[in-house]
């Protein structure tokens, strides 16, 4: 489900939207502002882990699987 809404930009962003339509980097502006936003939230959880790791710490018991994780899988692009 989608919600179509109105959103007033300055001309550059909206050029810089035309152009990477333009070049094939995204199939439309709505794309690339979804993703664009996808991209920012999770940048925001990513910084409230952060706020609640240094308010509590790391959790040692996960220690033997980040371990094993990062020894035996291939997280490349």
């Amino acid at each position: 489900m989608s919600t179509q809404i109105a959103v007033r930009l300055p001309d550059e962003m909206v050029e810089f939207l035309d152009r990477s339509v333009a070049r094939g980097e995204a199939s439309s502006r709505a794309a690339l502002v979804t993703s664009a936003l996808e991209r920012e939230m999770r940048r925001l959880a990513a910084a409230h882990d952060v706020d609640i790791l240094s308010k509590r710490g790391a959790d040692d018991d996960l220690d033997v699987v980040v371990e094993w994780t990062a020894a035996h899988v291939d997280v490349g692009d």
